[in-house]
């Protein structure tokens, strides 16, 4: 399940611990959420069951809830005003011979329906009709794509679900296994690119992310020039920041602030790699520096840093640009990346014991 979101499942009673404990054990980042005067243990209690789940609603967490729907929905109507805000909620029937996405359907709540499906053996209550019909929900794309204009989703899909046809610019596996009507000719399109492109009511963009960023920095370089560095080079590169998958640097840059601020700016993760696996990019280098090689054991920081990030049949779409203080480059792969799981991310220090 490619949901990143915490998940609270929520029970009012004993008689649905052992569905709800299932269901934690088996999701991640699942907890069980129990009314502490009815449930014998739990990650989570509570006194109030309308105000918790309100809560959870609030901030955005997905919530399983192992008790009526009816009830569930009463809870949070007050709440409900921001289709697009909505955080997935399910609601799970006691015995297990149900799963209803009620909220959030395109942003989660559909795919972990299934995901629960699976794990009880029954066919969740799918009710969303873009993705009935076309097994695909438009508004909530898979990892490694981003949708850059959802406020047009739902005029496309009206469109879609009264006949028109899709033309299809670029590729995408999730969209031709999908049912939807392709047709060179047709009146709606689909763009999947990299570059920057307007949407509109008939026209959906995604960015898919493969691009990385790689960059390098003297120490202590003011987090503006870089940032303003990187924004450079993506327009430089007519390449719109959502195809964005990490920055990336020398692990010797990991405490850099100025690498952070550029990630943050971007909303991606910053990674690391060590100096011996930015020497073996040597060979796809556009600007090896024997001086960069003497200061750390590498031939190149920014553009060794791209291409070890976005893999072995990527090229450099930018070679590496400079500031008075920083340089980034940009590569692409032909598929989009994970950027949390490429190179390292920044070590963490933890004190288990000071001692007497």
């Amino acid at each position: 399940m490619a949901m990143s979101r915490d998940i609270a499942v929520v029970i009012l009673g004993e008689s649905a611990a052992p569905l709800a404990r299932k269901l934690a054990n088996a999701l991640p980042n699942a907890r069980l959420h129990g009314l502490a005067s009815r449930v014998a243990t739990a990650d989570v209690t509570f006194a109030d069951a309308a105000s918790h789940v309100q809560a959870l609603f609030s901030a955005g967490s997905t919530i399983v809830a192992i008790f009526a729907a009816g009830a569930l929905i009463r809870m949070l109507a007050p709440l409900l005003a921001d289709k697009q805000r909505e955080p997935p909620v399910l609601a799970v029937a006691e015995d297990g011979s149900a799963v209803i996405p009620l909220l959030g359907g395109h942003h989660g709540a559909n795919l972990l329906a299934r995901e629960i499906g699976a794990l009880l053996g029954i066919v969740p209550a799918i009710t969303t009709a873009s993705e009935l019909r076309f097994a695909v929900a438009l508004d909530d794309p898979p990892a490694g794509y981003r949708l850059v204009n959802p406020e047009d989703v739902k005029s496309f899909t009206a469109a879609l679900l009264a006949g028109a046809g899709v033309r299809v610019d670029g590729a995408a596996p999730w969209l031709t296994r999908s049912g939807l009507s392709v047709d060179p000719d047709g009146a709606l399109t689909i763009a999947i690119t990299n570059e920057i492109r307007q949407g509109g009511p008939h026209a959906l963009v995604y960015h898919p992310t493969t691009v990385a960023v790689g960059v390098g920095c003297e120490r202590g370089t003011e987090p503006e020039e870089l940032i303003r560095l990187v924004r450079q080079s993506l327009d430089e590169a007519k390449l719109h920041a959502g195809t964005v998958a990490g920055v990336f640097s020398l692990d010797l840059k990991a405490d850099e602030p100025a690498v952070h601020a550029v990630a943050n700016s971007l909303g991606v993760p910053a990674r690391y790699f060590t100096a011996a696996e930015l020497e073996r990019e040597t060979p796809r280098l556009a600007n090896p520096s024997a001086r960069v090689f003497r200061e750390v054991g590498c031939h190149g920081v920014a553009e060794g840093a791209a291409l070890a990030a976005a893999g072995e049949s990527s090229a450099l779409v930018l070679p590496k640009c400079r500031s008075r203080r920083a340089t980034c480059a940009l590569a692409r792969a032909p598929a989009p990346l994970d950027g949390s799981r490429i190179g390292r991310r920044r070590g963490e220090l933890l004190v288990v014991g000071i001692g007497p």
